[in-house]
């Protein structure tokens, strides 16, 4: 009796199991979406969208009026970024909404198992102009932002939210 090929086998199974990270997911409403992404899209929350702005000096309206007391915001720049934020909210909201219909509609098509490859096309490439939109519209609100700190200002906000060190400081003497 060969036993090798059997042990193999176990411990080939075993190792399988252990390394899926899926597991538990199955029970998601939307496959594709936590109930944390879910939730953030629901709330307009940036999600990571934003980096590309966020990570070279344009911060956002919401940390930014976070931050609006060590920012030394004067009442015009404080009423221009709650100005700013209500409008990214009032922007981004129904596209977080779209974007988790177009996910429930793609991830019922293959519950139900009616995707079609000319479905499958028509759904993903939806919800890839959703998703696009939607970080467009948190970009766009970062480069607004920009227009409203002072230079001094924009670089006090990298350095308390711990960027500081990578950019280049003007010092002024």
């Amino acid at each position: 009796m060969k036993i090798w090929p059997l042990i193999a086998s176990i411990a080939f199974v075993t190792s399988v199991h252990a390394q899926t990270p899926y597991a538990g997911m199955q029970s998601r409403s939307i496959k594709a979406l936590s109930d944390q992404q879910i939730a953030d899209l629901n709330a307009a929350r940036g999600m990571g969208l934003a980096l590309a702005a966020e990570l070279n000096g344009y911060p956002g309206p919401s940390h930014v009026l976070e931050l609006a007391d060590k920012l030394e915001l004067s009442a015009d720049q404080r009423a221009g970024m709650q100005r700013l934020f209500d409008s990214m909210k009032a922007e981004a909201m129904p596209l977080g909404a779209k974007l988790i219909e177009q996910e429930a509609e793609l991830d019922k098509q293959f519950a139900t198992r009616t995707v079609t490859p000319e479905s499958l096309k028509a759904s993903t490439a939806a919800v890839a102009t959703t998703q696009g939109m939607l970080r467009e519209t948190h970009l766009k609100y970062h480069l607004s932002t920009g227009s409203i700190l002072t230079p001094a200002q924009m670089t006090k906000y990298a350095e308390l939210r711990g960027y500081g060190s990578g950019h280049k400081r003007q010092h002024h003497h």
